[in-house]
């Protein structure tokens, strides 16, 4: 996460990528923007505003060495050079349309920024933004017109949102330069974080989380709920955050044993947690430190309804999880020839 309390744009420049799947060209310009001051102050928290609940960022990645990136490498000149800054633009996009592969990937207008002023962690560093805008929205312009208004259709950018947008911050650590990345249009992820990017997640504490409760979520369904039901799957959903809010560190052995009972449940979630590390190309290490950011934006998208086919909803509270265990009850009714859940409760709010 980011603050861009103290941030300014020193250098703003507006270029048109193609496709050229579909045979569409790149168009450049040839100067940066000069903004009037009604454009800024609308123009830098249009950029910068996504970045401010990102938690995971990312560092620069290439098969053999790292000084090939292409990004990472225009990132270091635009860093050294600010005479550079147009030409190394141009390069920039010129990268993106190589990355255009299928007629999928859209064209739009990509914004190189050179920022200053970025707060992360405690620092205040200047950064490199790439945004592009793959979307226009219509917008009503009204003119006058022989004494008389008038009104036409336009489209243009909208100002809620970025399609997808990069920050490179002039700060590294033992991995490289600190990357924070959002795609609010993600039709094809592989396109801007791998091919035009390429960027991997952080070995760090926001990552390891991350991808210890991905786990948790996706065992949760495939195999929790499949085999055991909504309830099950909820009730494990809610004691895997609340161990994660309970301790500092997790330690897989010391998780499995105060969320299983039972050894056959230790070693389905053995065997599941392999084939997800297959498929992710990843692995989860036996211990990691717990980043509280992360337990909370995921907490956030956790859903802890059990849906049932006769139109009832039934909303289990997350930060409860013993409740359903103690006050939620589902059997099969012989007569009714359905399942059923019976819920305990002294009063009504």
């Amino acid at each position: 996460m980011i603050s861009r309390k103290n941030a300014s744009i020193s250098q703003f420049i507006i270029h048109k990528v193609g496709n050229k799947f579909n045979d569409t060209k790149n168009a450049f310009s040839d100067k940066p923007v000069e903004f009037d001051e009604a454009s800024y102050e609308l123009m830098l928290p249009f950029l910068l505003r996504p970045f401010g609940s990102v938690v995971q960022s990312y560092r620069f990645n290439h098969h053999s060495n790292i000084s090939l990136n292409e990004i990472n490498s225009y990132a270091a000149q635009l860093f050294n050079d600010e005479e550079a800054f147009v030409d190394v633009s141009k390069h920039i996009v010129t990268h993106l349309f190589e990355q255009s592969n299928s007629s999928q990937i859209k064209t739009g207008d990509v914004l190189v920024v050179m920022f200053e002023g970025i707060e992360f962690q405690d620092i205040t560093t200047n950064a490199v933004g790439i945004f592009k805008i793959e979307n226009k929205v219509n917008f009503f312009q009204t003119y006058l017109e022989d004494n008389s208004y008038d009104v036409l259709v336009q489209k243009g950018i909208s100002s809620k949102k970025v399609d997808k947008g990069c920050l490179i911050l002039n700060q590294s650590d033992g991995e490289g330069n600190i990357i924070l990345s959002v795609d609010n249009n993600s039709y094809d992820a592989q396109y801007w974080l791998n091919h035009f990017l390429n960027i991997k997640y952080a070995d760090d504490a926001n990552n390891h989380t991350q991808q210890y409760i991905e786990l948790c979520k996706d065992f949760s369904t495939e195999i929790i709920k499949t085999s055991y039901g909504a309830k099950e799957q909820n009730t494990f959903l809610a004691k895997t955050i609340d161990f994660f809010k309970e301790n500092e560190i997790v330690n897989v052995e010391r998780f499995k044993e105060e969320l299983f009972e039972e050894d056959k449940y230790k070693q389905q979630f053995d065997d599941y947690k392999k084939e997800f590390e297959g498929e992710k190309n990843l692995v989860i290490r036996n211990q990691f430190d717990v980043a509280e950011a992360v337990v909370t934006k995921e907490k956030r998208k956790i859903k802890t309804d059990i849906k049932l086919d006769t139109n009832i909803q039934i909303k289990l509270d997350i930060d409860a999880p013993d409740a359903s265990a103690e006050y939620l009850e589902r059997g099969y009714d012989d007569e009714k020839k359905m399942h059923y859940y019976k819920v305990f409760f002294n009063a009504e709010d």
